[in-house]
């Protein structure tokens, strides 16, 4: 490490890929999201669970891994073996390496676009960056850039691709893989991207200074003084917080991007260099290479709430994406023929039932009655039309269920088969299983006076 200062030779840090989903269905996650943390001296990468802050896998992958990204849907973590040439694929289901891709000399950065279909790898000392096709993991594109190339961001909408290197920061075309503009930003290191596209924050390694890039001018407009020697970068969700990470100063710097100013300094480990925000923006993970650990951040308070040892040499974080709340509801429909005063009646059971994992906050069941018939006697939250009754429900607890009921006199229905399907029309959080979203009742009418269900 000290060598690699010394000659003002550039470190990566790692880049966190913009969680948008991606075409292919994603594994199975825990709740909390998982942390690859990709460590430069023992040639490894750890694993580690938010929700506890402890490593629960270590992989092993190429020599000096440096940079690590994680696909959008959350399936897959590309990592960057500086001393191999290569990039691992990690699957994140089962923490093992199921490719290893040739790439050019020293990579250092890894991106993946927005729709999870490139990874793009910047190679340090061949002064390119091989474009991987992640549906074959192959290298389909080499692109030439400015001198040492090193991180590595997708603009949000996937149309272009920002490099930092020693003297500029170089703007890939990703529809045709060519650099169309250049930004000269003296050592040029980490790069975080805001939400809306519109501003790119460059972590300046000599200046001390976070460079703030218009995108639609590629223009330099403000730059914001941070700690000594800063490397790493990384943006929050929602755009107001950017966090440098500064080697020199054992610091994180955290700059309000509405006023452009650093409003704290965070103390972490030695060396940090890698920094990456929680999918949720509440938490940031620093890596302190010279530590051999992991600083957690609470956002809020930005103060240091854990630090996990981890592998040697620590360089870049990247998170999975956080699971999707999701509440299965399954639809169920009942019958029973009553004998009323003064109508017959069919009394009908419209029932929600939560299979979780979470409460369902609201949800809508629409049951379609035979032409002609008209429900009464609702429960409350459901309404009738011909042929219809729509029922709203309200908070149901996982492994809970509610019912509502409706009345539709024999008088109404026609002889013969009759039958009544219950379906689910709206729901929030999303339900993940359309497989048991309607049901259906069937009785017989015999006459006004009589019916059976079954």
């Amino acid at each position: 490490m000290t060598a690699l200062l010394a000659t003002g030779t550039l470190l990566c840090s790692g880049l966190v890929a913009v969680a948008v989903p991606a075409a292919t269905a994603a594994p199975e996650r825990a709740a909390a999201p998982v942390a690859y943390i990709a460590n430069s001296e023992s040639d490894d990468v750890s694993v580690v669970d938010t929700a506890t802050a402890a490593v629960t896998a270590t992989v092993p992958v190429g020599d000096r891994p440096s940079g690590v990204a994680v696909a959008p849907d959350g399936g897959r973590a590309y990592v960057t073996n500086r001393g191999s040439g290569s990039v691992s694929v990690i699957d994140t289901g089962t923490d093992a390496v199921t490719a290893t891709v040739p790439v050019g000399d020293g990579p250092f950065g890894v991106a993946v676009t927005p729709g999870g279909g490139s990874v793009y790898v910047t190679n340090f000392l061949s002064d390119s960056v091989s474009v991987i096709d992640t549906a074959t993991n192959t290298v389909t594109a080499t692109v030439p850039v400015g001198t040492l190339p090193n991180s590595a961001t997708a603009a949000p909408d996937g149309t272009r691709v920002y490099v930092s290197g020693g003297a500029a920061v170089s703007v890939i075309d990703t529809a045709t893989n060519t650099v169309t503009a250049t930004v000269p930003v003296a050592r040029a290191n980490g790069l975080a991207v805001t939400p809306d596209g519109s501003r790119l924050y460059v972590s300046t390694q000599h200046a001390g200074v976070a460079t703030v890039i218009d995108t639609a001018t590629n223009a330099v407009t403000a730059t914001v003084p941070v700690g000594n020697t800063p490397f790493g970068a990384a943006v929050s969700p929602d755009g107001s917080r950017v966090y440098v990470g500064n080697i020199g100063g054992n610091s994180a710097s955290v700059i309000d991007t509405a006023t452009g100013t650093t409003v704290a300094t965070i103390d972490v480990g030695a060396t940090p260099i890698g920094v990456a925000v929680t999918p949720d923006g509440g938490g940031l993970y620093v890596a302190n290479s010279g530590s051999g650990t992991a600083s957690v951040i609470d956002t809020a308070t930005n103060t240091v709430t854990a630090t996990v040892p981890v592998g040697s040499g620590p360089y870049a974080v990247a998170f999975t994406p956080a699971a999707t709340a999701s509440a299965d509801i399954d639809v169920d429909i009942t019958a029973r023929p009553s004998l009323g005063i003064l109508v017959p009646y069919l009394t009908y059971t419209l029932t929600a039932r939560d299979l979780g994992p979470e409460a369902v906050t609201t949800a809508t069941v629409t049951a379609k009655l035979p032409s002609g018939a008209t429900a009464t006697r609702l429960s409350p939250g459901c309404t009738a039309t011909a042929g219809t009754v729509t029922c709203a429900f309200g908070t149901i607890a996982a492994g809970a269920d509610v019912s509502k009921t409706f009345r539709v006199p024999l008088g109404l229905l026609s002889l013969g088969p009759v039958k009544v399907t219950g379906t689910r029309t709206a729901s929030s959080p999303a339900d993940p299983n359309p497989a048991n979203d309607s049901a259906s009742s069937h009785c017989t009418v015999v006459s006004v006076l009589l019916a059976t269900c079954s």
